[in-house]
């Protein structure tokens, strides 16, 4: 319908454009972490803009660490996940289509995974061994933080689009995950979960109705 298509079908079915890199475009999570955080797994859809390195799809900060938990793509170097400012590589690109991708972590051993497309990529341990995230930081999407909420740096910035970040305090079975990549279930994450009233838009960031699960994805 003309003058419609900013409905969204449902309070989830959005996206965040990205269309450039900037030090000022990014979104907010309102709900911040509220427990300490001693297994985790983070799932997210995206799509690359052009250009070398994803950026940072999301990072969070907690007063003294501003590198508490952030996925970052930066350069040519492969995707990597840190954890209290401690690093793994994740051995994959995220070339310029949708993708699933899911990080898995437990501070036993810091054992970690990393899925693309419910498809496991990565794995290792020694990540942050025993160290529980920390709460009541800031859960910023498309900015790479140097303190809690600010200081971004546009070298990086997220550029491209994403959808239907989940947060949840427990390891996902491979089961539960590719269920998800591929739309046989959708998991609400506990954490963080994506919702239009969840998420804080800044400096002139858009959102777009999408539902990944249609064909084509935007409705």
């Amino acid at each position: 319908i003309p003058g419609n298509h900013k409905k969204l079908k449902s309070p989830n079915a959005f996206l965040l454009d990205f269309p450039m890199k900037t030090n000022y475009m990014y979104a907010r999570m309102k709900r911040s972490v509220v427990n300490e955080i001693f297994a985790m797994t983070i799932c997210l859809r995206l799509k690359a803009g052009a250009g070398p390195g994803l950026g940072t799809p999301f990072s969070y900060a907690v007063p003294g660490q501003a590198n508490e938990l952030v996925l970052i793509e930066w350069g040519s170097n492969p995707m990597e996940l840190l954890i209290n400012d401690k690093v793994k590589a994740m051995q994959s690109k995220i070339l310029n289509d949708w993708h699933h991708v899911c990080m898995t972590w437990t501070t036993r051993d810091g054992v970690w995974e990393a899925y693309q497309d419910g498809v496991k990529k990565g794995s290792g341990q020694n990540l942050s061994a025993w160290h529980p995230i920390k709460p009541g930081g800031t859960f910023i999407l498309g900015q790479e933080q140097d303190t809690v909420g600010g200081r971004f740096d546009v070298t990086q910035s997220f550029m491209g689009e994403l959808s239907d970040l989940q947060f949840w305090s427990r390891v996902l079975t491979p089961n539960e995950i590719y269920s998800q990549a591929t739309c046989g279930g959708h998991l609400i994450g506990d954490v963080m979960s994506w919702l239009e009233e969840s998420v804080e838009l800044h400096g002139g960031l858009t959102e777009v109705p999408f539902d990944p699960c249609r064909a084509g994805g935007v409705l």
